[in-house]
């Protein structure tokens, strides 16, 4: 994929939650892998990937609103190519390049690992290519990775989702759940912590029914308890559980294996179990609050985030009332509020009693007004309070202007910390300090009061990284298969 002059380069432009961020690295790493580079700062890129998403009303506008302002780009620059893939393009495959026919490849959510064979087919025959899999032929997971992070890391456990919420197009996009074997996932951990990485995040649709494929309801809280074991893996997350099938062997799990992090995300939806029911969300607000009551019991100082939904069709204002008491009751860290899209291709775009946007909006106002007021609330509660905060990049956006360093609580808060004085190096992302609570806002802390700095492998990986001309390159890390996996045997329980 080069010239006899210099690589051709290339660009991946990622919209959507973490599953598309983490296939975003493995288009980067496959087109790294067929020859591929970087562009420098400022350069147009020889290739512009579009990983895009589905759930949100304005992708459609959005994708092509891009795709126009690039239209002239690519007339300027001779042989650029322009690729759409990911969830909007498993949808409208048919029209993507009718809407904007100087796309040249279009690839679906099934079938990443062909982007680069169909960029060589398209500038050979000098036409678009559309390829789109109505199934997945080879776990995402065994392709090329180039990883954002030289720190912390995505681990898909699973990808499809077997539920039918009402308002999600997910599972027609992604299709039906499948397992990587338990082994695969732990192999690509230790090679990602032996690479220097100390923060892993476990990813599904559905994460919490990870095993279904190969029929261990425990399978989850297994792989979490083995995650336990792995010598210097020092924070573990995982997104995004589903309450029905949350189970509290997960909760035992969290507790009791020292590097599973006191963070939850628990996605509510609607706080009304009419609408509940409707939105096909196979659990009602008492036994949600019941689970919320079960992790705060076992780990005190969880910080529990959120998903909600308002404005879906039907509801009315005594459901959106109880969406704000089980707010109230939930006392949630923070919560990422949406307003009701209608998608097509839903059960619920057709649903009648679709609510008045004005009505929405007023709505979604009240929520985030009492979501910003409870998270303040709690993040006072922590005053005072001495935490391991790891360094992170490009978290703290005004961290120059403010000389201020950035990254996550155990609880995975945002902290804005004092710079260290006194040091022989600066403190690097992956470095973990200690420090002390003294401010507190909704949507972050600030530390003034800094005890100490530990410098660690995850440090010195991003150092290497830095310095390396070429910024450095992930790796390709998986095994070839998708099926149904050996149990993962039970795990001794950590203190």
């Amino acid at each position: 994929m080069t010239t006899d002059a210099q690589p051709r380069t290339y660009e991946v432009r990622t919209y959507g939650c973490q599953m598309n961020v983490h296939d975003s690295e493995r288009l980067g790493g496959l087109l790294e892998d067929a020859g591929y580079v970087r562009p420098a700062a400022g350069e147009q890129a020889d290739v512009v990937v579009f990983n895009t998403c589905a759930v949100r009303e304005n992708a459609d506008n959005k994708l092509y609103g891009n795709l126009g302002h690039l239209a002239p780009v690519k007339a300027a620059h001779p042989g650029m190519q322009i690729a759409v893939g990911g969830c909007l393009a498993q949808k409208d495959r048919a029209t993507i390049t009718e809407r904007a026919p100087w796309v040249d490849v279009v690839f679906g959510t099934h079938n990443i690992g062909s982007l680069p064979v169909l960029l060589e087919r398209a500038r050979v025959a000098e036409e678009a290519q559309v390829e789109i899999l109505e199934s997945l032929e080879v776990f995402p997971s065994t392709l090329p990775t180039r990883r954002e992070s030289a720190y912390a890391a995505w681990v898909s456990v699973s990808v499809g989702c077997n539920n039918t919420c009402t308002f999600c197009i997910v599972p027609a996009l992604r299709g039906k759940e499948k397992d990587r074997r338990p082994g695969e996932i732990l192999a690509e951990i230790e090679a990602l912590v032996a690479e220097g990485v100390s923060e892993i995040t476990l990813l599904g649709q559905n994460v919490n029914a990870y095993g279904v494929e190969f029929g261990d309801r425990q399978a989850f809280s297994k792989l979490l308890r083995a995650c336990g074991g792995i010598e210097g893996l020092e924070r573990v997350r995982f997104t995004s559980p589903h309450p029905a099938e949350f189970t509290d062997d997960v909760i035992e799990a969290m507790a009791q294996t020292p590097n599973v992090m006191p963070s939850l995300h628990m996605p509510l939806q609607s706080g009304s179990d009419r609408i509940l029911k409707a939105m096909r969300r196979s659990y009602r607000a008492e036994r949600y609050l019941g689970i919320i009551e079960r992790v705060r019991a076992a780990i005190p100082h969880a910080a529990i985030t959120t998903d909600i939904i308002v404005g879906f069709p039907g509801e009315t204002e005594d459901d959106f009332a109880e969406t704000l008491r089980v707010v109230e009751a939930s006392r949630f860290a923070s919560a990422f509020t949406f307003q009701y899209s209608k998608r097509p291709g839903t059960p619920a775009a057709d649903l009648p009693d679709q609510i008045d946007p004005a009505v929405v909006k007023d709505r979604y106002g009240r929520l985030v007004e009492l979501v910003n007021a409870i998270a303040w609330e709690e993040n006072k509660t922590l005053l005072g309070r001495t935490v391991e905060v790891m360094i992170a990049e490009g978290e703290g956006k005004k961290d120059a202007e403010t000389a201020r360093l950035s990254g996550r609580a155990p609880d995975n808060r945002l902290v804005h910390l004092a710079v260290p004085q006194g040091l022989d190096a600066p403190v690097r992302p992956g470095d973990v300090v200690t420090a002390e609570i003294t401010y507190a806002a909704p949507h972050h802390l600030v530390a003034d009061t800094v005890h100490g700095v530990r410098r660690t492998r995850s440090g010195d990986a991003w150092a290497a990284r830095t310095a390396s001309p070429s910024g450095g390159s992930g790796v390709g890390l998986g095994m070839p298969t998708v099926g149904v996996p050996a149990p993962l045997p039970a795990a001794p329980a950590c203190g």
